[in-house]
C-alpha cells in the first residue's frame, strides 16, 4: 500500500467548507462533461493498443496531479491524502451480461501500467462475481464504462450511507462523432468536503490537456 500524510487543518484554505459538507451537509456531487477522445483513439487504432486500458491510465494520471481526489480519512478520522491513488475497474462478461470488479496498481509509465492492466483484464475475464482479484489496496478509486449510451447525465449513490465517498467515482459513456471531434461522456462523482467545482473542473480541464498531448 502507498503512503499518505495528513492534512494541516490550521493552514489548510478549505478547512472550514471541510467542516462544513461533513458536519451541516453530507453531499456528493457529479458533473459529466464531453471529452473529445479522438487523439486518443488514432494512438490506439495506430499502435494497436485498447481504448479502455489506454483511458483508464490517462484518468489515473490525471487524477493524481490533483490532491483533493486523493484524500480520505484514517481510522482516527484524520483528513489524509495519498501518496497516489490506483484505479479499480469494471470488467464486461458477453456471454452472461455480468460484471467484475477488478484492479491494477498503477505506475507513471505507460507501458509497464498497460501491460499489468491489460494482464489483469485477461484474467479477469476468465472468472466471475463481483470481485476476481483479490487484495484490493484501500487508496483505490473506481472507473467504469458504459459503452451502449452516450449520457448527458449520470448519477449514482450508495443508499443509506451515512458518509459520502471521498474516493473518486468516474464512469464512461459511448464515443460519437461530432464535427472534427469524437465525444465521449465522463461523469465524475465525489464528496463536497474533499473538491468544489473548481476541483472538478480542473480535472476536466487537465484530463482533455493530456489526451490532446497523449504523451505516453
Amino acid at each position: 500500500m502507498d503512503g499518505y500524510r495528513k492534512v494541516d487543518m490550521a493552514s489548510w484554505p478549505r478547512r472550514e467548507h471541510y467542516k462544513y459538507y461533513t458536519e451541516k451537509l453530507k453531499i456528493e456531487y457529479n458533473m459529466t462533461v464531453p471529452v473529445d477522445v479522438k487523439t486518443v483513439l488514432d494512438f490506439c487504432h495506430e499502435s494497436g493498443h485498447k481504448f479502455y486500458p489506454t483511458v483508464i491510465y490517462l484518468v489515473t494520471k490525471v487524477l493524481n496531479q490533483i490532491e483533493n481526489f486523493r484524500m480520505f480519512k484514517d481510522t482516527e478520522g484524520n483528513l489524509c491524502i495519498w501518496d497516489r491513488i490506483v484505479p479499480n475497474y469494471t470488467i464486461f462478461h458477453e456471454d452472461d451480461k455480468t460484471f467484475s470488479d477488478c484492479w491494477t496498481e498503477y505506475s507513471d509509465e505507460f507501458e509497464v501500467f498497460y501491460r499489468e492492466i491489460t494482464n489483469d483484464m485477461q484474467e479477469g475475464q476468465q472468472k466471475k462475481g463481483i470481485k476476481v482479484k483479490a487484495g484490493q489496496p484501500a487508496n483505490f478509486y473506481c472507473i467504469s464504462c458504459v459503452p451502449w449510451a452516450a449520457f448527458t447525465a449520470f448519477g449514482s449513490r450508495t443508499v443509506n450511507s451515512t458518509e459520502p465517498a471521498y474516493f473518486p467515482i468516474i464512469t464512461m459513456g459511448k464515443y460519437e462523432k461530432s464535427g472534427d471531434r469524437i465525444l465521449m461522456p465522463v461523469n465524475l462523482m465525489i464528496a463536497h468536503a474533499v473538491a468544489d467545482g473548481y476541483h472538478a473542473g480542473l480535472f476536466f480541464q487537465r484530463l482533455q490537456e493530456t489526451m490532446n498531448r497523449l504523451e505516453l
